[in-house]
């Protein structure tokens, strides 16, 4: 550590406090995680040995965040990142309306650059989420955090937790066209009946691999037809439609990959995507971002106005998550 400046604190994650640092001799800004070891005898986390595993994989990409360097420090060790002014949530958070069509297509296509990347390197990421997702100072836009990502094995021979959540590019695509999330749900249950409401009630006829998940005998939905996309989302284009309905499909195998997406006449139709030059960068909170305006609420929100018990055969299953009062 004694080759670096703190120049502050970024932010904190599951397994350790991230800060913005100088290095002495090159000044060159880095973002550096320190993450602590509990108890020596436990080892290093197997988040943070995950994320070592899949940069260090890969060659460097300019849409993945580049590991600098793994050094250790006390009683645990520091990773040193490329350091990134800011990430696509705050983007978001900041837009006093939904980004530009140009502005949304520019950042899918680097998103979708990069998971193509990932894949190509048998690496599946399964974290994705606008907050993962940095920005830099050139509006360059680059995955980041894979403490959960796997290496995968293309011929499906190898299994994997269900017990691991994350928004898919469709929903990533659909929060930046809508400037809020399509699913807004709080907890798993209100999650699912989010994505039914939309999507419609998956049965083994569209999805047959549906009765072979572990826990699908254990809830059971009312029948709901899907909701045509573009009464959701009814700003959007023919081409942007069509291309997030193919990835917002249940069974996996039937969504459109990231390296054929980008292929999708949608980026090719104008508005084209903007250059990385042209996007909003707003800074991390604590540093000397541009004040948000508040703003008309979004048109578009799509709001869970009904009561979850009106999507279920039997509500009973619902009520320990739902808070009291």
């Amino acid at each position: 550590m004694d080759q670096y400046c703190i120049l502050g604190r970024i932010g904190e994650g599951a397994h350790g406090i991230v800060f913005k640092a100088k290095h002495v001799e090159t000044g060159e800004i880095v973002a550096l995680k320190k993450v602590a070891l509990r108890r020596l005898e436990d080892g290093i986390p197997n988040q943070a040995l995950r994320e070592i595993k899949a940069l260090q994989e890969m060659e460097d990409n300019q849409y993945v965040v580049q590991l600098k360097a793994v050094f250790p420090h006390g009683a645990g060790f520091v990773l040193a990142f490329e350091f990134m002014l800011s990430d696509l949530a705050e983007v978001v958070r900041h837009a006093q309306r939904p980004l530009a069509q140009a502005q949304v297509k520019s950042y899918l296509q680097m998103l979708l650059k990069g998971v193509a990347f990932c894949h190509a390197n048998n690496i599946v990421h399964r974290d994705l989420k606008p907050a993962n997702l940095l920005i830099s100072a050139s509006g360059q836009l680059k995955i980041a955090d894979f403490g959960l990502a796997r290496v995968f094995s293309p011929d499906g021979s190898r299994l994997y937790t269900h017990q691991v959540a994350t928004r898919a590019v469709g929903c990533i695509m659909g929060e930046l066209l809508n400037g809020s999330p399509l699913f807004p749900g709080e907890n798993d249950i209100e999650q699912l009946c989010c994505v039914l409401r939309i999507l419609g009630t998956p049965s083994p006829q569209v999805w047959p691999e549906l009765t072979e998940l572990p826990d699908y005998n254990k809830i059971s939905f009312k029948e709901q037809a899907p909701v045509p996309l573009e009464e959701v989302l009814p700003d959007a284009s023919p081409q942007a439609l069509d291309l997030l309905g193919q990835f917002l499909l249940y069974p996996p195998r039937r969504r459109i990959a990231a390296s054929k997406a980008l292929l999708h006449q949608y980026f090719f139709t104008a508005p084209l995507p903007a250059h990385p030059s042209e996007l909003p960068i707003p800074q991390r909170p604590g540093g000397p971002a541009p004040k948000a305006h508040p703003g008309p609420p979004h048109v578009h929100d799509f709001h869970v106005d009904r009561p979850l018990e009106e999507s279920l055969l039997n509500p009973e299953l619902i009520w320990p998550f739902i808070p009291e009062g």
